[in-house]
């Protein structure tokens, strides 16, 4: 590598165990974001009620909470590169059973396999960051790790809304299925080139240990993550429905808001993660906090697509905070626990708000938009919980 290469790469935290994961990360999101965002669209074509769509959103919660101490345990077990491995071959399989379902509980089988990356994976894609990169370069890393993610979701919903145009939602959405499969099989190869050696647990430590071993300011993050996605669950599975069925826009007009969102966050990464590592992490989590409780507000004020713009840029905004709020998760847990510790993290935050999307549906059935209401209203609890709790010292 020239000397220029590596002081970009340096400049950008391009550690190469860390741009292995990006890569895999950036493949799987380009194949997930063609449908995933018409999945609601999707198991309504499939014969799925509004409560068995936000069941669904329930569901993949609750496996959100439970799969990520499970694959915080096996990339400390096995290593980081057999696990990334074994969780992309295990979603890969759910792609298919997706694209295969003639019903929509067939979709739900499909979520047990699919959510093995999104959450199986989540716990070794931060360890990755914490076992490569001091401390001072963390949020930077995670930055490098969330643009690469992001970049195709500022794409590929607007190319999944074209593709449900021509095709309808059922073929359309398998026909992003395929392309993700192909993907897939490409992830394979990339994770596999990661070379991090395992940490030795001193003291074997069980589910309970790894609990207290975490501090007390990482427990009031904890607490104050929980109320922001609670915000988030209760209206994130409706936010299509809410766009296309009660503000009356179409399939790629919604693909559109999707890409402004993004792009307002990657916007936003760089500069925010190079400052979060040199002045605090706390003042970009109350920023992130602040947008979370914002966003779906702006959104039930919204009438038009333009006003919806408006909307999804305070949605994007929404990680400014991001990687500052993953590295100071990273920089509090202990090293040889650090994957056990993401996933316990994880594991109670998304088993608290696993019930908030069937509730959301609850609520839409009353009126859609006091979903959106009670949401602002629980994240702005947030806002002050961790604003009060945590202290600099802390998020320094």
């Amino acid at each position: 590598m020239t000397s220029a290469r590596r002081r970009i790469a340096d400049a950008l935290g391009l550690e190469r165990n860390i741009v292995a994961v990006s890569v895999a990360m950036f493949l799987l999101a380009l194949g997930e974001n063609l449908w995933k965002r018409f999945m609601p669209k999707y198991l309504e074509a499939l014969g799925a009620p509004v409560t068995a769509i936000g069941f669904f959103g329930t569901c993949e919660d609750f496996l959100d909470g439970v799969y990520q101490y499970p694959g915080g345990w096996i990339a400390d077990r096995y290593g980081r590169r057999h696990a990334l491995r074994m969780f992309v071959a295990l979603a890969a399989f759910g792609y298919v059973l997706y694209g295969l379902a003639p019903v929509w509980p067939v979709a739900l089988l499909g979520l047990l396999f699919v959510m093995a990356w999104s959450s199986m994976a989540s716990p070794t894609l931060f360890a990755v960051v914490g076992d490569a990169l001091p401390k001072k370069r963390r949020a930077l890393g995670f930055t490098a790790q969330s643009v690469l993610r992001r970049v195709p979701i500022a794409v590929a919903p607007s190319l999944g809304g074209f593709v449900i145009a021509a095709f309808g939602v059922r073929g359309g959405v398998r026909l992003g299925l395929a392309v993700t499969v192909v993907l897939a099989a490409v992830a394979l190869a990339v994770v596999s080139r990661i070379n991090i050696p395992v940490i030795a647990d001193p003291v074997p430590t069980d589910i309970v240990g790894v609990w207290r071993s975490l501090p007390t300011p990482l427990r009031w993050l904890l607490t104050s993550d929980i109320f922001i996605r609670t915000c988030e669950g209760l209206v994130d599975v409706f936010l299509v429905l809410y766009a296309i069925n009660v503000i009356g826009i179409n399939a790629p007009a919604y693909g559109v808001l999707v890409a402004v969102q993004m792009t307002t966050a990657i916007v936003s990464y760089f500069p925010a993660a190079r400052l979060a590592d040199r002045v605090g992490r706390k003042p970009f989590v109350i920023a992130t906090f602040v947008a979370f409780a914002l966003f779906p507000v702006a959104v039930v004020l919204a009438w038009n697509f333009a006003t919806l713009v408006g909307a999804f840029v305070v949605g994007g905004l929404r990680e400014i905070g991001e990687p500052a709020r993953k590295a100071l998760i990273v920089d509090l847990a202990q090293p040889s626990l650090r994957a056990r510790s993401v996933g316990i993290y994880y594991l109670v935050r998304s088993l608290t708000i696993a019930p908030a999307a069937f509730v959301g549906g609850l609520l839409w059935n009353v009126t859609p938009a006091l979903p959106f209401w009670v949401a602002g209203a629980i994240g702005g609890g947030g806002v002050l919980v961790f604003a009060w709790t945590v202290e600099e010292r802390y998020a320094g």
